[in-house]
């Protein structure tokens, strides 16, 4: 009996139902574990402790209240202790990812029940929990982890180590390599893209109708309809702030008709082209800007973006970077287009492209070599 529990044969003779049950099972699980990340890993908490919890009364959950998905519908999307509603999105990456552990049992594993396919099934649904993950910080946060991305490229590394059939070889050595190509290649090409599009698109110019006070803080620029951190306007050290003003207040001097530029290293005021006067960025701790146009820096693309796609292509290859690349501009075109003509989003409006990335990886997993294959035949 114990030496048939470890035959591959042994477990081949278990229905495929039965293993599509198992991995949408433990889908859902995953998924549960994956809500815990989605909400701790953007505000830099442990996924290990403090157990789970209601973050409403902080009720600490017992696990028959903890069953994915259906303690959810149970309770109606509320807390059992203080009745506080729980997002559906916890709901929808259980299912999600439930349904993702499936597919991929239903992709790579064999219906006449070859053991050795289960390995490649569960290396692909780790992935994509892992796309799943990162969609969502990214649509609330607007950034990726790098314990997502960082962590995504090593796991890619040694899973193309131990598994060589996840890059289409049964070399270790070439699926090493494939994959360390691929995590190059998806890191520079979007690094490269960043570049350009900071080059053609690095700045935006923002203009009001009639003149208004902007604050600068000592964290963020404080403008009448939105605060922006300066994390999100100073990259590198060429970004640059520039303002033309009526007046300028800081706390002990006041200038009139000047222009404001503010980087990293300095604020200088220009009064005219012959006197200026520049000042240490960190002893500026108040200053406010009477005027109706501001030039602020801006990015095509996160760094995180270059980070996900290194990820990308540690796991997938550098050809589903390429796919990647084309379907995810694609769908963020017509998703952004779309939004814009609902008028539920402004041309200028930062929108996270991580989620295309995602998905247009997911098409790549199920479909895209196929697709590849038709569109160059």
């Amino acid at each position: 009996m114990h030496n048939a529990i470890f035959d591959s044969g042994y477990w081949a003779a278990v229905p495929f139902q039965f293993w599509s049950l198992c991995f949408f099972a433990l889908g859902c699980i995953v998924g549960s574990f994956l809500n815990v990340c989605i909400h701790r890993l953007p505000l830099g908490m442990s996924i290990v402790t403090p157990p789970s919890h209601c973050p409403h009364c902080k009720y600490s959950i017992p696990w028959w209240l903890n069953i994915p998905l259906v303690t959810w519908l149970a309770l109606r999307g509320r807390c059992k202790n203080c009745g506080a509603p729980i997002s559906p999105r916890y709901f929808v990456v259980e299912l999600l990812t439930g349904l993702a552990f499936l597919g991929c049992w239903l992709k790579f594993g064999d219906p006449v029940h070859e053991y050795p396919s289960m390995p490649l099934a569960l290396v692909y649904a780790v992935f994509l929990a892992g796309l799943i993950c990162a969609t969502f910080i990214d649509f609330e946060h607007f950034i990726i982890p790098d314990e997502i991305t960082f962590g995504g490229v090593a796991a890619g590394l040694v899973a193309s180590f131990l598994l060589p059939s996840l890059q289409d070889t049964h070399a270790i050595r070439t699926g090493l390599l494939r994959s360390a190509v691929g995590a190059a290649v998806g890191a520079g090409t979007i690094y490269a893209i960043l570049r350009l599009g900071k080059l053609l698109f690095g700045r935006q110019k923002i203009k009001f109708p009639a003149e208004i006070k902007m604050v600068f803080s000592e964290t963020c620029l404080h403008l009448p309809d939105k605060e922006i951190p300066y994390d999100e306007l100073f990259w590198r050290k060429s970004d640059m702030i520039v303002a033309r003003a009526k007046r300028v207040e800081l706390i002990d001097r006041s200038y009139f008709d000047a222009v404001v530029r503010i980087s990293q290293s300095s604020v200088r005021i220009e009064q005219d082209k012959f006197e200026a006067e520049e000042f240490d960025p960190e002893k500026v701790l108040h200053m406010e800007i009477l005027g109706s146009e501001i030039i602020v820096p801006r990015e095509a693309m996160g760094l995180g973006d270059v980070k996900f796609m290194a990820a990308i292509g540690a796991f997938l290859g550098w050809q589903s970077v390429i796919f990647s690349l084309m379907v995810s501009s694609l769908i963020g075109s017509a998703v952004g287009v779309t939004l814009i003509l609902m008028k539920r989003r402004e041309w200028s409006s930062k929108i996270p492209y991580g989620p295309y990335i995602a998905l247009a990886a997911t098409i790549w997993i199920f479909v895209g070599k196929k697709l590849a294959a038709a569109f160059f035949q």
